[in-house]
């Protein structure tokens, strides 16, 4: 029939919203280990070698390191050190493609809730002090600043800011996480160590 458009689809749409964006996070595994030295190769002027973060994987009982991963590709990473009640959040990095997806905030999210897991209390890390965006991340758990590292990074001598989580297990603390985890844009997904 001349004139007439094109004929309407009747196509079957999923109904509600989609379940997720597909972002996981995982326990860290040497098989890992390629793609997490190649984001820290990115992301860091003075990255860890392959077998520092090799060494790390073979002390499972006070080293606890995460991938945050889509399918087989990893986006991000992050360790954490634990000595007694104490933890030290020991490297973090993000795919540059895939930063402002939240995949620091969940990783902080996993690390946070295994150290409140294991007893830890108070939880510390470096941050570089021209690293704002980084600093405002870290105060959105509770960080706040503890104390100053003069010179501390080697790659331009620039200083370090030592910042605390303290009573990370208490009320105000895990009230703080669960805002953080219900303002993300898809539920956060942890599989188990």
């Amino acid at each position: 029939m001349a004139g007439a458009g094109p004929v309407p689809t009747t196509e079957a749409r999923p109904e509600g919203p989609p379940q997720g964006d597909g972002v996981v996070i995982s326990p860290m595994r040497r098989r890992h280990l390629r793609a997490v030295v190649a984001i820290d190769r990115r992301a860091n002027p003075h990255p860890w070698s392959h077998s520092l973060f090799a060494g790390e994987l073979d002390m499972p009982t006070s080293r606890f390191w995460w991938v945050a991963r889509e399918g087989r590709h990893i986006l991000g990473f992050a360790g954490l050190m634990v000595t007694l009640d104490e933890a030290h959040v020991t490297n973090v990095g993000v795919h540059e493609d895939h930063r402002r997806r939240h995949i620091a905030t969940r990783l902080l999210l996993a690390q946070l809730a295994e150290a409140a897991r294991l007893g830890v209390r108070d939880v510390s890390l470096e941050v570089r002090a021209s690293n704002a965006a980084a600093q405002g991340l870290y105060r959105r758990f509770g960080f706040a600043p503890g104390a100053v590292r003069r010179g501390y990074y080697n790659d331009n001598g620039e200083d370090a800011l030592v910042m605390w989580a303290h009573d990370i297990d208490s009320e105000v603390q895990l009230a703080r996480r669960a805002a953080l985890e219900r303002s993300l844009p898809w539920p956060l997904r942890v599989e188990p160590r």
